[in-house]
């Protein structure tokens, strides 16, 4: 039935009165006093803060204390002090830095200031996350403004299908109801866009500054925006400027990570299934005894492994090639030689991780009906043809997710390389007399994947603008690879994921 005490226009009504100041819709026109007044305050708070950072801007520092000691009447004084208490108010949000602030920070990274002590000069790192975060809430009132828009609109409708305003227990109930899922959520997006976004825009952002050691290291030093400087400087050719250098190290850096992560992935996981099969044979006594043995090496803390390892294979004097030596063969270069050194990473990882893999091989496989090998031995199947055509399928459709995420793990692996070789021995480009030793030039060791040399070039040598270089190529690599086979997986297709 048709409502004659609704006016129709309610909900465009609404929905201008939101697209002109956020919330005014809610409050004036819809009757939602709580909601829209929360939403014109937020509004109310952004723009003052504007306001103020351009007073501050196109005011002396010193005219504020003339304002307020020299503004005359009674009237103008309180006026004053009460734009001054909302200064205040928006400082200590902000940290003493209003959203101009913010932005014009974020775009210049400071200005020099010489005369003054280190720590009262711009800190252009500061300033720079400052800015992102000023960007983060803009977008959050963004965000809010047109949602408001489209809120009002709909709430307009609702309003005048029903003929009536809601009462106030109606009101309650409502938002008990749908509120209440986003209230949920809000703080942990709200986390997430602080702790996670602006951490990766960031770390982003750093690759197109020269943030580096030695002349660019505030607070002594600012920072400055250099475009796609740092990365002309990776893969330039012209080893002239030193990115023949930069090049060379990343190339060969990058091709080990793939090698790396390849073997690491698929030698730990065929090793770990291939015991799975053995301790599950019914011919095997005690087969508890045995996967308990295997996991020992899983269960040690890594670090602890990797240095025992390192010990017991060290060149000169390493229990091994002490032993090796004893009886008449020549000490092996297990971590001094490059390809040795890749070697014995691969195996010595193969010791740490196949036990990860054969847990969750066993418990794949134990999930598998007998029903099903039943049949294939009444079928006349061998034990490899059951293999091949019942364990092997179903354990990789359930746990080929599982081998790609560890696949990208292995290409972020730090650990196992770190504590084992410390990236070393030490990366030569040339021959001859004409050799250069990139592990000074560029600090890549031979057995750095790229997670390592990133550490390295951030610790050692504070080369934060090229670690930046290098995490982006790592995401830009990493993300889309890892979601084109994790969706074109049976698993993800079929929803069992």
């Amino acid at each position: 039935m048709a409502n004659t005490t609704i006016d129709p226009r309610l909900p465009d009504r609404a929905a201008r009165a939101s697209c002109c100041f956020m919330g005014l819709g809610q409050f004036a026109v819809l009757k939602q006093r709580v909601r829209g007044t929360l939403l014109m305050m937020f509004e109310a708070y952004i723009i003052i803060d504007i306001l103020l950072g351009l007073l501050d801007i196109y005011i002396p520092g010193d005219a504020y204390d003339s304002l307020y000691y020299e503004g005359g009447n009674i009237i103008m004084r309180m006026l004053n002090g009460i734009l001054f208490f909302f200064m205040d108010f928006v400082n200590v949000v902000f940290c003493n830095n209003t959203i101009i602030d913010g932005i014009k920070g974020l775009v210049t990274l400071g200005d020099p200031h010489p005369e003054l002590p280190v720590n009262e000069r711009d800190h252009s790192i500061f300033m720079m996350i400052n800015g992102l975060v000023v960007i983060i809430v803009l977008a959050i009132f963004a965000y809010l403004y047109v949602n408001s828009v489209f809120a009002a609109r709909k709430d307009g409708n609702r309003i005048l299908e029903k003929g009536k305003f809601p009462s106030a227990k109606e009101t309650r109930n409502d938002l008990s109801q749908n509120a209440f899922p986003t209230l949920g959520v809000a703080p942990a997006v709200v986390m997430m866009l602080f702790f996670t976004v602006v951490p990766l825009l960031f770390a982003a952002l750093i690759a197109f500054t020269n943030y580096s050691s030695p002349d660019h290291i505030p607070p002594n030093n600012l920072v400055d925006w250099v475009g796609f400087e740092n990365f002309r400087t990776m893969f330039s050719s012209s080893s002239g400027t030193g990115g023949g250098e930069w090049l060379y190290a990343f190339g060969n850096v990058a091709g080990w990570t793939l090698t790396w992560a390849v073997f690491a992935t698929f030698t730990c996981f065929f090793v770990g299934f291939f015991f799975s099969v053995v301790l599950l044979d019914k011919r095997i006594r005690l087969p508890q005894v045995y996967r308990t043995i295997f996991i020992l090496p899983y269960a040690i803390p890594q670090m602890l492994s990797l240095f025992v390892w390192a010990n017991l294979l060290n060149g000169t004097l390493g229990p091994i090639n002490v032993m090796l030596q004893n009886i008449g063969f020549p000490a092996v270069p297990w971590l001094s030689d490059p390809k040795m050194a890749k070697v014995t990473l691969i195996l010595v990882n193969i010791w740490i991780g196949f036990p990860y893999s054969m847990i969750l091989t066993t418990s794949s496989m134990t999930a598998i009906s007998n029903s099903l090998y039943e049949a294939a031995e009444i079928d006349g199947a061998s034990k490899w043809m059951q293999f091949k055509s019942i364990t092997f399928p179903l354990v990789m459709y359930q746990l080929k997710p599982t081998l790609i995420m560890q696949f990208a793990g292995n290409i972020n692996s730090f650990g196992a390389i770190f504590f084992l070789t410390g990236g070393g021995p030490s990366l030569k480009m040339g021959s001859g007399t004409d050799v250069l030793n990139l592990s000074i030039a560029t600090q890549a060791g031979a057995t750095d994947n790229l997670i390592t040399w990133i550490y390295k070039l951030t610790m050692n040598s504070n080369q934060y603008c090229i670690a930046s270089v290098l995490s982006i190529l790592v995401f830009v690599v990493l993300v889309p690879f890892g979601l084109y086979n994790f969706m074109r997986t049976k698993s993800f297709k079929e929803g069992e994921i």
